[in-house]
């Protein structure tokens, strides 16, 4: 059961925030969700997922998704797995021309301070 940090927590629709990944477990909380709060600084807001040229891409620029870090207890991302990501890393990944796709009611609505719902809708997996 997902333990949420806030239970009023909304998506970018503004609709009940949806859990995004329970395998692999995600979130800055590690509680599946896309919630941020005061301590969560990357604002880890965006249910992204995971594409081959975003993670090759993230590896570019610092941030190594895919490879496992069992000391962690990561088992590093695959294309397919979702994965709460921070909302300034997404906007970089589009403007390098990289962003993953997106889940819609999974994804925080302290987004839409770095993304506009409008771009945010071109990226959103289809139901």
């Amino acid at each position: 059961m997902t333990t949420r940090y806030d239970e009023d927590a909304r998506n970018v629709l503004g609709g009940e925030l949806a859990s995004c990944s329970m395998q692999p477990l995600t979130g800055f909380f590690r509680n599946g969700c896309c919630e941020t709060g005061p301590h969560d600084t990357g604002i880890h807001t965006v249910c992204a997922v995971m594409t081959a040229p975003f993670l090759e891409y993230s590896k570019s620029v610092g941030n190594d998704l895919s490879t496992p870090r069992p000391e962690l207890g990561f088992e590093g991302l695959k294309p397919g797995d979702r994965w709460c990501l921070c909302a300034p890393r997404w906007k970089e990944a589009l403007d390098a021309g990289a962003a993953p796709m997106l889940v819609l009611d999974a994804t925080h609505e302290e987004t839409l301070a770095i993304v506009t719902l409008g771009v945010l809708k071109d990226y959103a997996v289809k139901a």
